[in-house]
């Protein structure tokens, strides 16, 4: 995952994480990155200085721990409450919310996967959908 600093045409800073920086430039170009302020998508990356940890010392928690930083909790809780509120269907995403849109399935939250070009064509054909900045957990046997 990448975090970007991102600004709108208008001046406004925000920040937004990003599986690569090719799932950014595609999503970007298909109109699905705005601004929280005003709603603009004109939105480029702004120039951004890495975090980089200094070494461990000993006691310190790991980078595996809970998360630490206003952002990390705040994607923490943003996931919780997503997958808590909503039902996850895969890669069935796409079929599902229009299933859901025309009334042939029952009304409800869901979330899942999509290709950029599926995502792309909900947007146009009116279902309303909306970027998730993290990925499904990986299930382990």
């Amino acid at each position: 995952m990448i975090r970007y600093a991102l600004t709108c045409e208008k001046g406004h800073g925000f920040e937004s994480w990003f599986q690569s920086a090719e799932a950014f430039e595609k999503v970007r170009a298909a109109g699905m990155v705005g601004c929280p302020d005003c709603g603009s998508a004109e939105v480029d990356k702004a120039l951004m200085a890495p975090q980089v940890r200094p070494a461990r010392a000993a006691g310190e928690r790991p980078l595996s721990a809970s998360p630490a930083t206003e952002q990390e909790r705040a994607l923490a809780e943003l996931r919780r409450r997503v997958e808590e509120g909503s039902d996850y269907v895969g890669l069935k995403f796409a079929a599902e919310a229009r299933a859901i849109h025309a009334g042939d399935a029952p009304e409800r939250s869901i979330w899942g996967e999509a290709r950029v070009e599926e995502a792309k064509r909900l947007v146009e054909d009116g279902i309303p959908v909306a970027p998730l900045p993290f990925r499904p957990k990986s299930k382990t046997n």
